[in-house]
């Protein structure tokens, strides 16, 4: 039985909160104890528009689930605070695609599945990524999709070379290279030409970024690896480690970014028995489709 579960709507998708007023009266008539907070730190308090507005950190003692309304961008957001409580989120898609997301808008009245614990919960593999200078740890993130390594302002090519424990797996000279888990594989490493992996799988995904190369594949690697991006020592281009679309952080010359696989999952919450396949040919090949018709 759920004790509580935390409404967490993005007050730039969600206008008014109208979506999430909604999933709370479903909630409420199913007598699913549930409280409503923004997810985004230091953001303005909206308006109650009815409801009470109280702070995340403070109620995720004692909770059950999160559920997410937005895009895959708010799943990303609350995927580490969830993570680190060990807290299952479901996401209710208020954006254009919503790949991870388990319920449309028009889909709300299934919510009373949680009452009755008809639901399963999936677990998906992130990355601990940090950037050590001189042999020194000066940032560290967790992420559920990838780490991008990427040029900066100037548009030139950088070079960066990426290693394993294992020794040298390639050097990329290009516009960078993203490092992704298999969430992520559906997300910028597909754009730069990196294959489409299972979801629950567990493994990296290295892809270069518009490589200066006819030679320039991607890999994909066991979770036990130790992945290295390596700038380099006599450059002078801006390098920028972006974590899961996040803000830029500036690589010196001569940095290392370090990826592993992290302790912790994000536990998704799934209501219907769909298979990654047909995830993918709605969400992805679906939208494809609509558009060559129009």
């Amino acid at each position: 039985m759920l004790k509580k579960v935390i409404l967490c709507p993005n007050p730039y998708r969600d206008a008014e909160l109208r979506v999430a007023k909604e999933a709370k009266s479903i909630l409420d008539a199913a007598r699913c104890p549930n409280v409503v907070c923004i997810p985004f730190r230091g953001s303005e308090e909206p308006e109650g528009y009815g409801l009470e507005i109280r702070p995340l950190q403070q109620e995720l003692r004692g909770a059950d689930m999160l559920i997410a309304f937005g895009g895959d961008g708010t799943i990303l957001h609350l995927s580490k605070t969830a993570a680190h409580k060990d807290i299952p989120v479901l996401g209710i898609n208020l954006g254009s695609l919503g790949f991870m997301a388990e319920l449309e808008q028009k889909e709300l009245s299934k919510l009373h599945q949680l009452v009755e614990q008809k639901y399963e919960i999936e677990s998906r593999m992130m990355l601990d990524v940090c950037v050590k200078r001189e042999n020194r740890v000066i940032y560290s993130s967790l992420a559920l999709n990838e780490a991008l390594i990427a040029r900066g302002n100037v548009s030139r090519v950088i070079r960066l070379h990426i290693y394993t424990e294992n020794g040298k797996l390639v050097d990329v000279a290009g516009d960078g290279v993203v490092i992704a888990s298999p969430t992520g594989s559906t997300a910028y490493s597909l754009s730069a030409g990196g294959p489409v992996v299972e979801p629950t799988a567990r493994n990296f995904v290295v892809s270069p970024i518009c490589a200066h190369s006819v030679h320039a594949n991607s890999y994909v690697l066991a979770p036990e690896r130790t992945i290295t991006v390596q700038t380099e020592a006599t450059g002078y281009k801006p390098v920028v480690l972006s974590v899961d679309g996040g803000r830029a952080f500036s690589l010196r010359h001569g940095d290392a970014v370090e990826i592993t696989r992290s302790r912790y999952d994000t536990k998704l919450v799934r209501l219907e028995n769909r298979s990654f396949c047909e995830v993918l040919q709605r969400k992805m090949l679906g939208g494809l489709l609509e558009n060559e018709e129009r």
